[in-house]
């Protein structure tokens, strides 16, 4: 389907989200395979607390390898936000049905993000992703207690039923646009180009510290370059 111009003014013309508290929109990249040690390194950076909310459960560090190494990132698909370091430091996962038209979310985000509308922007990007890749239905399974996580899904319009402990939010997702298509390609695009200066700039950093170490920036020749 081809983008027109009136598309793009769509997007621009949508009304600006609503912030939970001082929200700052961030870019989310789709997380590789090959990042697989950072999704560990996220988990189990998770206290005792977030990691029972995330899992349901009092998940040990053996118990989060067990799920990061059972991740199947060829057939699901995880997003996150990169902090300056490339640390993962908020992330989200989706798990699709064997047929293909629902997904399942699961989010987490460090102590340190909190307060800044991460979880509903991790909810946001996967609404917008399988509303494009033409599912019908998303899906939250939290703890009762979770009720961050079912409020995002509430404020989103799904539908959250309780059974004790657990609860349910089901989401039923629109129809793609050109208008949808484009804000989720325009996103990528962002968070790819995010990632790439984060990169740069500290493979520059570490050149710098490797010629420090060497006692080479004290050389007027070199400094007068840095």
């Amino acid at each position: 389907m081809t983008t027109t111009a009136a598309d793009f003014e769509a997007v621009l013309a949508q009304p600006p989200r609503q912030p939970l508290r001082a929200r700052t929109e961030v870019p989310l990249r789709e997380v590789p395979q090959h990042h697989r040690h950072k999704v560990l390194e996220h988990l189990l950076a998770l206290d005792e607390r977030d990691r029972y909310l995330r899992f349901g459960l009092l998940a040990g560090d053996r118990h989060i390898e067990r799920y990061v190494n059972g991740l199947q990132f060829g057939s699901d698909e995880l997003y996150g936000y990169y902090d300056e370091n490339l640390n993962l430091v908020a992330l989200a996962h989706l798990g699709y049905s064997p047929d293909g038209k629902a997904a399942e979310f699961g989010g987490s985000v460090n102590k340190s993000l909190r307060g800044m509308g991460m979880g509903q922007q991790l909810f946001d990007r996967a609404v917008l992703h399988c509303r494009n890749r033409g599912l019908n239905l998303l899906y939250i399974h939290a703890l009762t207690e979770n009720r961050p996580m079912l409020r995002i899904a509430r404020k989103a319009g799904a539908r959250v039923e309780r059974d004790g402990e657990e609860s349910e939010a089901y989401l039923t997702l629109p129809a793609a646009t050109s208008a949808s298509r484009l804000e989720e390609a325009l996103d990528e695009r962002v968070a790819d180009t995010d990632y790439r200066m984060k990169k740069q700039l500290r493979n520059y950093q570490q050149f710098l510290q490797r010629l420090q170490g060497f006692g080479m920036l004290g050389n007027p020749l070199l400094r007068q370059h840095f």
